[in-house]
């Protein structure tokens, strides 16, 4: 049975530890009545105990403080770090040169201008559905880097060899070759490619995957990506192909391609590699040595696969056909996919909600807190509240407060159910010293918050019997018994 070790002890205890930090470190009076924790009451009689949550603990916290393992050479950060910003700099500048090689200076702008048009749409809706614990922005540009010119260059390069495979070897027809290629081989190529970018994130930032919606974000983050590239190439082509029939602006060509790929489907690839984030979200939720923590991944991976050829293989029947498919298919399963990430969202909340009350039995959180932290809008109203009385600077100390706070609960909830990191205790220390030093600005404005948006409720309490009026003879009114 998992311990914490930060529950509370008995009244006035004192605890130590190595570490000088915390209830593991020097001597420090946890909070509870005691003649040191009491203040004296008013016009001198005597002294009451001073509540938990205001008392301030008997040690002393340095300003700066971080947790950084010590790695070999081999493991630094600044090293991995270093060899893949130059791996993704330089297929950037292999799939930029190949995309306007295709499709020529002009093609290539036009494609860049309209391809951009749905990117901030879709990185704000993923940014939104993400608010409770965000992403590092280092994790989402490494996604977006990724599927733009790594995923991209990959697919590309793989999808020619595959064509000109199937050209040459089992039909002479290039059309139908393009169907072949597009139904089967396609989807594996491009969902392969993108899916690392989640195993990478998994494998290496195992602390940033937590659940379903974290798996769906960098996912589709990483397909966003992929689909900008995709979309140059596409649109970029479609105007020279306007061009050489000598359309002079945009042409039909180019604009059927813009409504095709840019209004109606903007949120296909990002469908298809979410259902990858989906399942190494699942993986991350389950213990270890469960059969569904390498799984769910597969599955996750084989319905993006799936969803692409049916995608993909849409366009061969027709515009009837692409439109049925549309409508019947692809539509209610994004419906259903924005559905889970919504609930998905709700269950960190309440995740939140059932983790946090044991540190406030402890003293580092006011009794409110947990019910602020859990619920959107009072998370909100707390920043508002900063931002309008002290300013921008107080209001991300706030963001800062409240994301600390949620990577604590995530903490906790990984170990009650066996899959404590490693350094749990070292993690939880950092992450109290770093909520400790904001919790003076922080805690007044997310108990404000909360009695906002949950008012508490007097206690009714029953009042004196009163018979009830008489109108008439009789001990039941004037109609008698």
């Amino acid at each position: 049975m998992y311990s914490h070790p930060h529950s509370p002890g008995p009244s006035g205890s004192q605890h130590t530890g190595p570490n000088g930090y915390g209830p593991t470190g020097p001597a420090y009076t946890v909070p509870g009545t005691s003649p040191a924790n009491a203040a004296p009451a008013q016009h001198g009689q005597g002294t009451y105990p001073v509540p938990y949550y205001e008392q301030q603990p008997q040690f002393a916290l340095p300003k700066r403080w971080r947790y950084k393992p010590r790695r070999a050479f081999g493991e630094s950060k600044a090293l991995r770090a270093g060899a893949l910003i130059a791996l993704l700099a330089l297929c950037g500048l292999v799939i930029l040169a190949i995309v306007r090689q295709q499709t020529g200076t002009e093609g290539f702008l036009v494609g860049v201008a309209l391809a951009i048009l749905p990117v901030p749409l879709l990185v704000g809706t993923f940014l939104w559905v993400d608010r409770v614990e965000p992403q590092p922005w280092r994790n989402l540009v490494f996604c977006f880097a990724w599927g733009a010119c790594a995923a991209t260059l990959v697919a590309l390069l793989a999808n020619s060899f595959a064509t000109h495979l199937l050209t040459t070897t089992f039909t002479s027809n290039p059309s139908e070759s393009d169907t072949w290629g597009g139904t089967f081989v396609a989807p594996l190529v491009e969902e392969t490619c993108k899916g690392t970018a989640v195993l990478l994130l998994f494998l290496f930032r195992r602390r940033d995957i937590q659940g379903i919606v974290d798996g769906v974000v960098v996912a589709g983050i990483t397909a966003t990506g992929f689909a900008f590239t995709e979309n140059i190439l596409y649109i970029g082509n479609a105007f020279g192909e306007d061009q050489v029939l000598g359309s002079t602006g945009l042409g039909s060509t180019t604009i059927a391609t813009f409504f095709i790929r840019v209004i109606m489907s903007p949120f296909a690839h990002p469908l298809f590699t979410s259902m990858t984030g989906v399942g190494f979200g699942i993986a991350a939720m389950s213990r270890r040595g469960q059969a569904r923590r390498w799984l769910a991944p597969l599955g996750g991976w084989a319905i993006a696969m799936l969803l692409h050829g049916i995608w993909n293989g849409s366009s061969s029947l027709g515009r009837f056909g692409f439109l049925l498919i549309y409508a019947a298919f692809m539509v209610p399963v994004f419906t259903l996919l924005a559905w889970l990430a919504v609930w998905s969202r709700g269950n960190e909340l309440r995740t939140i909600r059932a983790q946090l009350p044991v540190y406030a039995m402890a003293g580092w959180l006011s009794p409110l807190e947990p019910l602020a932290l859990s619920s959107m809008k009072a998370r909100k109203l707390a920043r508002d509240l900063a931002r309008r009385a002290r300013g921008p600077a107080d209001a991300r100390a706030v963001r800062e407060y409240q994301s600390f706070a949620t990577s604590l609960a995530f903490l906790r909830a990984r170990a009650e159910r066996g899959d404590a990191d490693p350094d749990f205790t070292t993690r939880e220390q950092e992450l109290l010293h770093h909520m400790w030093q904001r919790k003076a600005l922080a805690q007044p404005l997310l108990a404000q918050a909360a009695y906002a948006i949950h008012p508490p409720v007097p206690p009714q309490w029953p009042g004196p019997q009163v018979p009830p009026p008489y109108y008439g003879p009789g001990p039941y009114g004037p109609y008698g018994r």
